[in-house]
């Protein structure tokens, strides 16, 4: 049986990568109804507000249910949020066992789900393949635990660190695989942040655009102190889907902000920081209300700097061309002080890397 269980545990795991991007900020939930070891009924979760992955599967199994074994990459939720609770419709449903990849970490769930189907005489087994659960409901169990977005630094370099000229030329340094596989990501995460240098230099969009496939814009976030951000910056074009908000402070100009406001962006004022600058922290606590559970830091190296300095950072993703720029004055992806000994460096955990185009990614976690 612990075989099969791996099996249909991975279906339900694939099932809820479909999922992806789609979802937040509840998580990504694959469910399969299994009867005399055959799969009677698929479904995963959609989008916030639609059906459960469990309800979808139970519907697909319909009458096959009776006596069956569900499995679900989440714990079953036992309360009302967008959505009815899921236990009730599976006790009713006749489901005999339920396997369980993980616990739900959400606080109003968080092993209830289980104890209410035991307690209705199923069967309740949890942990197969908890690991690939975990990781793959990251973003998820960052913001229901804590309240801010799951946080990912994104880089991109030269062999020798650089990432632009002296002259600050710096489209493009990567190769155009690793540029495809970026706006992908941006498509997964709730919402991207730059710096208003990076908005002054570069004038970027922050925007999903994919080859021949659609993608979802995330919001695009601003930190600017001072409110110096153009008002014909393309950030600010309006769209109807991806809002862009301006994390400023109190001190910043009343008729800019006006002026901002007027042409559609949202603008927030926060605490500042020891050299009087915005507070990262108080951004995703800001983000963290809104429902923004995942966040990805494409900025120059002070934002990238201010944001490891107030160890705000998730997961790292690098990229490595295969190119020498020099240049002592020119940037490096992080910025600020820096530190005086090795051993104060951060170092990164479960460390992979792979090949993208001619590039090298890197990508690992600054917390275990």
């Amino acid at each position: 049986m612990e075989h099969q269980d791996f099996l249909f545990m991975q279906a339900a795991l694939e099932l809820a990568e479909k999922g992806r991007g789609c979802t937040s900020p509840n998580p990504m939930v694959g469910s399969v109804v299994v009867r005399n070891g055959e799969i009677v009924g698929r479904g995963y979760h959609q989008k916030a507000g639609e059906p459960h992955a469990e309800i979808e599967a139970l519907l697909d199994a319909g009458e096959k249910s009776q006596g069956a074994t569900l499995y679900v990459n989440l714990e079953p939720c036992c309360h009302y949020g967008r959505t009815p609770p899921c236990v009730g419709r599976i006790i009713q449903a006749g489901i005999r066992r339920v396997v369980v990849a993980m616990e739900d970490p959400n606080p109003k769930v968080k092993g209830r789900g289980i104890q209410e189907l035991r307690a209705a005489g199923i069967e309740v087994q949890a942990g197969i393949l908890e690991n690939e659960a975990r990781k793959l409901n990251e973003a998820f169990i960052k913001y229901i635990t804590t309240g801010q977005p799951f946080v990912v630094c994104k880089m991109a370099m030269s062999l020798d660190g650089k990432i632009a000229t002296v002259s600050g030329e710096s489209k493009y340094i990567t190769h155009p695989q690793s540029r495809e596989w970026v706006h992908r990501l941006r498509s997964e995460l709730d919402a991207v942040m730059v710096g208003i240098n990076t908005v002054i230099k570069d004038d970027p969009l922050l925007t999903v655009r994919l080859e021949n496939q659609s993608g979802r814009n995330p919001h695009r976030v601003i930190i600017d102190s001072t409110l110096r951000i153009p008002l014909e910056a393309r950030v600010l074009d309006k769209d109807p889907v991806a809002k862009t908000l301006i994390f400023t402070l109190e001190s910043a100009p009343v008729e800019k902000r006006k002026h901002l406001e007027a042409q559609g962006a949202l603008v927030f004022s926060v605490k500042k920081n020891d050299q009087g600058k915005v507070l990262l922290r108080s951004v995703l606590e800001q983000l963290g209300q809104m429902e923004i559970s995942s966040l990805l830091i494409e900025g120059g190296a002070e934002i990238n700097a201010s944001a490891f300095q107030e160890n705000l950072v998730d997961k790292v993703i690098c990229f490595i061309a295969p190119k020498i720029i020099g240049g002592r004055n020119a940037p490096t992806p992080v910025g600020g002080k820096g530190i005086l000994k090795l051993s104060e460096a951060i170092p990164l955990y479960e460390v992979q890397a792979r090949m993208l185009g001619e590039d090298v990614m890197i990508e690992g976690y600054v917390h275990i």
